[in-house]
């Protein structure tokens, strides 16, 4: 059954508008991977015209949140259990460094901002507030490429993030079955960040996703021949 679309706040036609709605509604897991987004169902539930809601959906698929087919229509982007793997083991590599260069921050002026992303990841997960624990999950590992001044690990993780929270909102329990052990990863990751150590940090990272790992040992894809 088709979702009901609605204004979240207040009425707002504009393509931006309405591309909010969407994009909640595809990151709060509301629509699926691989969910259909039905042009006239969703401009009949908005009351608008579909104009601008291409517009959103053009905005949507720039973003990589959906993959328009031709001759039948707008769908959500899905993500494999396997892309998720291989981006946590280049993340093992990196990430350290980009926690090691965002230590001087996290030790100082936003210490406040980060540790409060694990108080937002426990009161989520005791809520069983899933879509508010992935944001803040999420939130968690961002901070060390934001604050880590380096605008290639910062790209990085923008190219990341939107896969991660895709997978997460339909996988997210099976991704980490115990809650309370989600928050206690975190906060060992957070003490040892602190500490500057980066060794330990990359091996709580790698006991933290160790599907990662696996990203090493699975079989190559096989290249389709290109198209000329």
């Amino acid at each position: 059954m088709d979702h009901k679309f609605e204004w979240q706040e207040h009425r707002m036609t504009t393509p931006d508008g309405v591309y909010r709605v969407l994009r909640a509604a595809i990151l709060d897991g509301t629509v699926p991977p691989g969910g259909q987004l039905r042009e006239a169902h969703i401009a009949a539930d908005l009351g608008i015209s579909r104009s601008p809601l291409r517009e959103a959906l053009t905005k949507l698929e720039e973003e990589g949140l959906v993959v328009k087919i031709p001759y039948r229509g707008a769908f959500v982007v899905e993500v494999s259990a396997r892309e998720v793997a291989e981006i946590d083991s280049v993340r093992l590599h990196i990430e350290p460094y980009a926690a090691e260069l965002s230590l001087e921050a996290l030790r100082g002026p936003e210490r406040p901002q980060w540790l409060q992303t694990l108080e937002d990841l426990r009161r989520a997960m005791e809520e069983d507030n899933v879509p508010a624990s992935i944001d803040a999950h999420l939130r968690f590992h961002r901070l060390f490429y934001d604050l880590s001044g380096h605008g290639v690990l910062q790209s990085l993780w923008n190219g990341w993030e939107t896969k991660l929270r895709l997978y997460f909102s339909v996988d997210h329990r099976t991704y980490n079955e115990d809650p309370h052990l989600l928050v206690v990863e975190h906060e060992r990751l957070a003490a040892v960040a602190l500490e500057g150590d980066t060794d330990a940090f990359r091996q709580e990272l790698a006991a933290h996703f160790p599907m990662g790992l696996q990203a090493q040992t699975l079989v190559p894809r096989k290249r389709t021949p290109r198209q000329v």
